[in-house]
């Protein structure tokens, strides 16, 4: 999944926010892997998912963020809107991110683009997603 800046005052369209890899289960929860984040810093992040109408769907996880030292940074919350097309293999919709300081301050508000395609285990070669770092 790629997220893209769209829409902010101090970030210019088309902007890498985040390229990661996130797994929606039929329960509800989600998991996503955030690649352009180490993993020192947290770079995993849950949440919970519902269906918001015919193919289009809700999302709503927090992330914990950690600085190279182990310190605490603070919370983050990612909000997605996204439509599955017709294949099922492809969504797309939009995202915020908001970051808060670890006494729950808002620190940054983003707004972007956000679009996934389905990894399978389908092995005829082709490239299945593409991570930008």
């Amino acid at each position: 999944m790629k997220f893209v800046a769209e829409g902010n005052p101090d970030i210019p369209d088309g902007t890498p926010i985040d390229d990661g890899l996130a797994q929606w289960h039929s329960d509800g929860a989600e998991i996503m892997n955030s690649c352009l984040r180490p993993p020192v810093t947290g770079n995993f992040c849950l949440g919970v998912w519902q269906k918001s109408g015919r193919s289009s769907y809700k999302l709503n996880h927090f992330g914990l963020g950690w600085d190279a030292n182990g310190d605490f940074t603070g919370p983050a919350r990612i909000a997605e809107e996204v439509t599955v097309d017709h294949s099922g293999n492809h969504y797309e919709g939009t995202f915020t991110i908001d970051q808060y300081d670890p006494s729950g301050k808002l620190l940054t508000h983003v707004t972007g683009h956000v679009t996934a395609t389905r990894i399978t285990v389908d092995t005829s070669g082709e490239t299945f997603f593409e991570i930008e770092i």
